[in-house]
């Protein structure tokens, strides 16, 4: 019984001596965790009314919730009685540690600082990097979401991103469609250049300035092959490349020119 005693004075003594640290340190956490709440959604609203990037907005929400939510972390520690300097010079040495074991990660974050301070490229971009081409869809502290053509969602680490080549093709809001076409070599050239080029500025996708062109571009062994060269904004390209085929097609067939292709002959021997 006295062992049994001992043990409930010691579970009063706990309670009444760390219970109010506990329910404070609770009741901390949970008011601060709607503080933060509030905050990031006052700073959106404010980034949102500014001039602000769309990327640069998400980059700084990103990166104030989180150095917020530590700060909370380090309140709430202090509130159960732990000695924040005594826990600091831990930190410290336990960030130099994960720091050495989570260079890429380091790495992802300056890379994502990189970004945001000369801006390669930013939300609804269309762009090639890493062996990945697709739109941008959001740019994080550690890694950048692109979707594909083919929807699917990429996620590149930002380290990467930012040490390597980023092709951008919404930067200059134009870009030309390569298409190589090729027709007999008994075929008039000068009418087959009209009768490409007039496809190409009937389509309406297809900009003014640069003005689109048809040039021979080559003398292959079966043909002669023009260069079909229409340039168009960035979210237009597919559509103007599947509209360019098609309607070259048609347009060469009905104008009477043959696109060469390989002919199959049977020879029939006679047996005698």
């Amino acid at each position: 019984m006295k062992e049994a005693e001992i043990w409930v004075n010691k579970g009063i003594d706990f309670v009444v001596e760390y219970g109010p640290k506990i329910i404070g340190a609770i009741l901390i956490y949970l008011i601060g965790s709607w503080v933060i709440k509030k905050i990031m959604g006052a700073s959106k609203k404010v980034l949102a009314k500014g001039s602000y990037d769309l990327s640069l907005q998400r980059f700084l929400i990103n990166l104030a919730s989180w150095a917020l939510k530590v700060l909370l972390i380090i309140i709430v520690i202090s509130t159960l009685g732990v000695d924040v300097t005594t826990f600091a010079a831990v930190i410290a040495a336990a960030g130099l540690a994960i720091g050495l074991a989570l260079q890429g990660s380091l790495g992802n974050f300056a890379g994502g600082v990189l970004i945001m301070i000369f801006k390669p490229y930013q939300i609804g971009d269309l762009i090639e990097a890493q062996g990945v081409l697709g739109v941008v869809k959001e740019i994080e502290i550690f890694t950048t979401k692109l979707v594909t053509p083919q929807n699917k969602l990429a996620i590149v680490p930002n380290g990467a991103m930012g040490n390597g080549n980023i092709i951008n093709y919404t930067a200059e809001g134009k870009m030309r469609v390569d298409i190589t076409i090729g027709v007999g070599y008994d075929e008039n050239i000068k009418k087959t250049k009209d009768v490409l080029l007039e496809v190409l500025t009937s389509n309406p996708k297809v900009l003014e300035d640069p003005a689109p062109s048809v040039n021979v571009s080559e003398l292959g062994d079966s043909s002669v092959n023009f260069a079909v060269r229409p340039y168009c904004k960035p979210e237009d390209y597919w559509s103007v490349y599947f509209d360019t085929m098609e309607g070259c097609k048609l347009a060469l067939d009905k104008a009477g020119i043959e696109i060469p292709y390989p002919h199959q002959v049977e020879i029939h021997k006679k047996v005698s």
